[in-house]
């Protein structure tokens, strides 16, 4: 789909070439070949973002705004958030999500 959308500004862009003159057509060409595929990708990427199956958005339909990670310590098994436990002192954690 993306490809016949590109092929199509590509074909828009060479017929403005031969209707204006040559630096005016250039320019032109030139500007819709490389407003055209990003307009296209923006409005893509927004349908993504949009509500979809997951309802949301975000990493596997996680709202990436306000991201939850908490870590449970290795050694005494105690839920917290930051660098070290605030009970044992250790670094050593893993990801709960």
């Amino acid at each position: 789909m993306y490809l016949i959308f590109l092929f199509a500004s590509l074909a828009i862009s060479i017929g403005l070439q031969m209707v204006l003159p040559f630096p005016y057509g250039l320019g032109v060409a030139l500007a819709i070949f490389i407003a055209f595929p990003l307009v296209l990708r923006r409005k893509m990427m927004g349908r993504m973002r949009g509500s979809g199956d997951f309802g949301g958005g975000g990493f596997f339909g996680m709202n990436s705004s306000t991201p939850s990670v908490k870590y449970v310590c290795l050694t005494c098994s105690n839920k917290f958030k930051g660098r070290e436990c605030p009970r044992c002192g250790s670094t050593m954690k893993r990801a709960d999500f």
